[in-house]
């Protein structure tokens, strides 16, 4: 008689997701992927993502993934959200396996920025004032009676896509949202919520049978005091130091509770001003951009083997021992907040890429492309990632690129 073979399954692999693969073949175990998004969308942005896959499955909800998995022969051992489209289905299957899993009554509440809000509420979580709308056409009433400005968000995207900040009752009159495909796809609801100032972090912890653990924090820092709703241009790893480090770390460890966070990786987005820590979005998956890479270069965190130990159940080292960092992190958006237009050149790469304190350059555009303005992290033209001993290197080495490239853009004609 065979036996099934240990395996992990893992939803949505995707992007920066694809590391568990590797982790997964390390620690032994087969690599089973579910991939909910569409097979087109799919072959068309990532056509090698079955890469890695021992078994590759496609369902676009758990009754259809759990219909998938029946008949494997393969013994499903952790499952796995490994990208952002993924954190509910992979909960829910979890639950149905009766694996190890976060809870599962609110998996939704950990997806949908509507439900996430709702849950905040109830459970006493300072978020900002916010109203449901299923049409952009009622953005105005709800941003008047919630006052302007206000953040109008997709409720099931990610990645800032189609995230606008509307100033006034004119602008909420003429509300158009440029990507009208969205990340995933063209949204049936949006939150119409309160524009919080104050300093924007990002937090990431580890969980491990409902103990967390803040292994980082990143500030969102902008190039002036201006209202925003793209958050990326700066991104500077906070030292434990910083003066909000202690409430913000404490906030997300009991937002994690509160949302029934028990295991696994999370990137929890906040912002902090003289009211206190206001949640912005609780992600309960491993953070995208540079934070990966970077932990798993300077640091004993590793990244992926840690969260599937975690998971598999298990409580990994790294919830327990010094993280030994060696270095500070940053992470640059070269953005173009001009005009959309035809990309002639990107001047100053080399000199940027030969930098001693960058780990990694990103391009997302070649001359003759045409290069939209930057609302959304699919629409960045140019990103690094930099490390240095300090914070004020970190800082100096990202004024230094700022300085260095520069976009030359031909604007499309009126």
């Amino acid at each position: 008689m065979n036996e099934c073979k240990p395996a992990v399954l893992l939803v949505d692999p995707l992007k920066s997701g694809e590391g568990y693969k590797k982790a997964a073949a390390d620690m032994g175990l087969a690599v089973v992927a579910l991939y909910t998004l569409g097979v087109r969308e799919l072959n068309a942005r990532w056509p090698d993502h079955t890469d890695g896959d021992d078994v590759s499955l496609y369902a676009s909800d758990a009754s259809e993934a759990l219909a998938a998995l029946g008949g494997l022969d393969h013994e499903i051992r952790a499952v796995v959200p490994a990208f952002e489209s993924a954190v509910h289905i992979a909960d829910v299957v979890a639950d149905a396996l009766g694996l190890p899993g976060n809870d599962v009554s609110l998996a939704v509440a950990r997806r949908n920025k509507a439900a996430m809000r709702a849950h905040a509420a109830e459970a006493g979580v300072r978020i900002p004032a916010f109203r449901l709308v299923r049409e952009l056409s009622e953005v105005p009433a709800a941003a008047a009676a919630i006052g302007y400005p206000v953040i109008v968000k997709p409720t099931m995207d990610a990645g800032a896509n189609g995230v606008t900040l509307v100033r006034d009752a004119q602008a909420a009159e003429n509300l158009r949202i440029e990507d009208e495909n969205g990340l995933f796809s063209w949204p049936d609801e949006w939150l119409v919520e309160e524009y919080i100032r104050g300093r924007e972090f990002a937090v990431n912890c580890y969980s491990s049978d409902g103990d967390h653990r803040v292994v980082d924090m990143w500030e969102y820092r902008q190039p002036d005091s201006r209202d925003y709703d793209f958050p990326l241009w700066d991104n500077v790893q906070a030292v434990p130091e910083d003066p909000d480090w202690d409430r913000v770390a404490e906030h997300v460890t009991h937002l994690l509770t509160a949302f029934g966070v028990h295991r696994g990786p999370s990137h929890t987005e906040v912002k902090v001003n003289s009211r206190g820590v206001h949640l912005i979005e609780l992600g309960a998956r491993l953070p995208g951009g540079p934070a990966t890479d970077q932990w798993a270069q300077y640091t004993d965190i590793r990244p992926f083997h840690d969260a599937l130990e975690c998971y598999l159940g298990c409580r990994p080292e790294i919830m327990d021992k010094p993280l030994n960092s060696r270095a500070l992190f940053g992470a640059i958006a070269v953005r173009n907040d001009d005009a959309p237009g035809t990309l002639v050149a990107v001047h100053g790469l080399e000199q940027v890429r030969s930098h001693p304190c960058v780990d990694k350059v990103l391009v997302s555009y070649e001359p003759g492309d045409h290069v939209p303005v930057t609302h959304e992290v699919k629409t960045i033209p140019v990103g690094a990632w930099v490390s240095g001993p300090d914070q004020q290197t970190v800082e100096r080495v990202l004024a230094e690129i700022r300085a260095t490239v520069r976009l030359e853009i031909t604007p499309d004609p009126h």
